[in-house]
């Protein structure tokens, strides 16, 4: 059930429906801080730390793909389906690949929101039964991280890579 601010309400007693709920909380509010969590004045756009941090080059997506990550962990801890788990890398993966390319990758985190679709994601799956997590589920999403982070790394070892190249054409 939804209050009058939009925001779920779980109308239990169940100790273990009032953790799950907290959990899908925290992913909402680190969603909302990577996101959206300054609206520009005079306008109705909002903007989160996620395309700011995209701004320092080198580091800055890599550290909001980390981040961004807790949101998996989060799911994984929720027992979302593998497959969903699965999408919701993807989604990091694309936003900190895309994120590399200076100007682009930052317009592309403002508009895509992964950490949104994320915590959108993460709360529509885990509102079934949950069932028992198991050790591959574990490291079913520590690969998921593991490749979304080599392929941020990767695509920031190219960029630099590219960069020293132009560099040395130009000097």
């Amino acid at each position: 059930m939804q209050d009058e601010t939009g925001r779920v309400r779980v109308l239990t007693d169940d100790p273990e429906e009032l953790e799950r709920e907290t959990l899908r909380k925290q992913a909402e509010d680190l969603a909302r801080l990577l996101d959206s969590a300054i609206r520009i004045p005079g306008t109705p756009i909002r903007i989160g730390l996620d395309p700011i941090l995209g701004l320092i080059p080198g580091i800055g997506d890599a550290l909001a793909t980390l981040i961004g990550s807790y949101i998996l962990f989060l799911g994984s801890r929720l027992q979302v389906p593998k497959i969903v788990l699965a999408r919701m890398g993807l989604n990091m993966v694309l936003n900190g690949v895309i994120g590399l390319i200076p100007g682009v990758g930052d317009l592309f985190s403002f508009w895509f929101h992964s950490n949104a679709r994320n915590a959108h994601l993460l709360r529509r799956y885990s509102s079934t039964a949950p069932q028992p997590g198991t050790e591959s589920d574990w490291i079913f999403v520590m690969g998921v991280l593991l490749i979304a982070l080599t392929a941020v790394g990767g695509a920031m070892v190219g960029f630099l890579w590219l960069v020293a190249r132009i560099w040395q054409f130009v000097t």
